[in-house]
């Protein structure tokens, strides 16, 4: 039998093509979003940047694209720019994650596929006949996939970017789940406060930047009797979970509701050197 013959790493495609001495440098970690490839460039590598991506294309097979991040994430929006480095130069793609599938574009809306997980394990918590609201619903990856799994589960999703609202109703059509997540284009204490106050069973509130801003909104959108309030922030050296946990109780208190209970607490990924997006998952009264 041939022994299939193992695929070279980003490295060892460029030894010749890179001083040694940058190639410790090369980014070792991407996203994929469908079959766009996104990478961090270190600032010694930026006049190497499109031998890096055509080299990135080669061990990738399934990729038409690569880009490079050129900034920061910021702005209302969340959005970040990008240089194309390798491949057809475009942003938008569709994406597939636990049987769900999404129109993308990482240039003009926000989407994490490192969060594909948190997308699985909310949607999995819905019960059948609840009301969600998903104040900062992006594209869709929350609302659409807990659509997708309970029938009777009725999502109200929110973005105030316009482009994003447009791709969640694609999003809606492709996965076939038209008029079980309604997308609704606004501010998100302003939608609550006209539409949405005491509405919920679940509120998810992924916006992690300025969550804690909106639990007026988030406490307001849930039914009168309480529910469950997915929230969440960033973890710093100076600013743990425990920190953060006191801070929210804080805030919910403000708004006349209670923490009875935090049923889940943790870290969902590494955003930077000691510093963690997390979750707490309260049960609010």
């Amino acid at each position: 039998m041939l022994e299939k013959k193992k695929q070279p790493s980003l490295a060892q495609l460029l030894e010749n093509k890179l001083p040694k001495h940058l190639l410790s440098t090369l980014p070792h970690v991407a996203d994929f979003v469908g079959d766009i490839g996104i990478v961090e460039i270190p600032s010694k590598l930026e006049r190497y940047k499109n031998v890096i991506g055509e080299a990135i294309l080669q061990t990738n097979k399934n990729l038409q694209t690569v880009l490079a991040k050129a900034g920061a994430v910021s702005g209302p929006y969340r959005l970040r720019e990008f240089t194309a480095i390798g491949g057809v130069p475009k942003t938008e793609t569709v994406h597939s994650e636990y049987g769900c599938r999404f129109h993308v574009d990482v240039a003009r809306a926000y989407f994490s596929p490192r969060l594909s997980h948190e997308h699985d394990r909310i949607a999995s918590l819905v019960q059948e006949g609840e009301s969600v609201v998903d104040l900062f619903a992006g594209v869709g990856p929350f609302a659409v996939m807990i659509a997708k799994r309970r029938q009777t589960a009725r999502v109200y999703a929110v973005d105030i970017n316009p482009e994003a609202i447009a791709l969640l109703k694609k999003n809606i059509r492709l996965n076939r789940v038209y008029g079980k997540v309604h997308p609704i284009l606004g501010d998100a204490r302003q939608v609550v406060s006209s539409r949405l106050a005491d509405v919920a069973d679940r509120v998810i509130m992924n916006l992690p930047e300025t969550a804690i801003e909106f639990v007026d909104a988030g406490c307001r959108a849930l039914k009168p009797e309480g529910g469950i309030l997915h929230f969440y922030s960033f973890t710093t050296a100076s600013h743990s979970l425990e920190n953060i946990k006191n801070v929210f109780v804080e805030a919910v208190e403000k708004n006349g509701r209670k923490v009875d209970q935090f049923l889940y607490c943790r870290s969902v990924r590494e955003t930077a050197p000691h510093e963690h997006q997390v979750v707490l998952d309260a049960r609010i009264l």
